[in-house]
């Protein structure tokens, strides 16, 4: 039987395990190792939460978003806040606010523990108690021991969900945990708040919270309602200051 030229066999053999070797390295990418998919890392949630509140409490500053979609009727309560937070502690940003079933936009500045907002249909800055509207002192909301940061250890049953990517351009690989918080530390957060919360987390690769899906009772005698916060810009450094 005829077995071929054995210079081209030579080369259909060499040919074949450079194909597989590619094809062993291409299957080793996608599958990943290490922190590149969040699949490498041995961290237990209590390693991964105490990264993410170390990442949070020593940044400079952080875009902030709250929102909610399901704001009790006739509750006077926090819809939507957005800014800058820092340390100093400090926010400069504007709060959304529900007044007798009217949302009124209104920019908020915190700083040396005093809230300074633009109040509608009023001229100037006005020195405010947010608690009058349901909200904290926005300022409040970046302190290790007060702050966003302050529920990840409070957090009990926590369980760990899949990991995915996301972020700009997808770049982030994100991994859900899920658990529950008392109202004990989140009125530090709404200081009307009841009850036990359900809460699920998400953090990056990197340790770094990005989001935070908050669901209970946060206003006295209504139902049970969802803020959703993100964290965005880690390092932000910016210079507030009282209007």
């Amino acid at each position: 039987m005829w077995k071929g030229d054995p210079v081209i066999s030579r080369h259909r053999l060499a040919f074949s395990v450079v194909a597989g070797l590619l094809t062993a390295s291409s299957l080793t990418a996608c599958s990943g190792s290490g922190s590149d998919d969040g699949g490498g890392s041995d961290a237990t949630p209590d390693e991964v939460f105490a990264a993410a509140k170390t990442n949070l409490d020593e940044t400079s500053g952080v875009s902030l978003t709250l929102d909610t979609k399901d704001l009790p009727d006739g509750v006077t309560g926090v819809e939507t806040a957005e800014g800058v937070g820092t340390h100093a502690p400090a926010f400069d940003g504007t709060i959304t606010v529900v007044l007798s079933g009217q949302a009124f936009q209104v920019p908020v500045i915190a700083v040396d523990d005093k809230v300074y907002a633009q109040i509608p249909l009023t001229t100037g800055w006005q020195d405010i108690d947010p608690a009058d509207y349901g909200a904290p002192d926005p300022a409040r909301l970046m302190s290790p021991d007060t702050g966003f940061s302050s529920l990840l250890p409070a957090t009990t049953d926590v369980e760990q969900g899949d990991s995915v990517r996301g972020g700009a351009d997808n770049k982030e690989v994100l991994t859900e945990y899920s658990g529950t918080v008392g109202a004990d530390t989140m009125k530090n957060i709404i200081p009307t708040a009841s009850g036990d919360f359900d809460v699920t987390y998400t953090i990056t690769d990197d340790d770094e919270l990005r989001s935070a899906k908050l669901t209970g009772v946060f206003y006295k005698n209504s139902e049970s309602m969802t803020y959703t916060v993100t964290f965005e810009d880690y390092g932000t450094d910016k210079d507030i200051k009282a209007p």
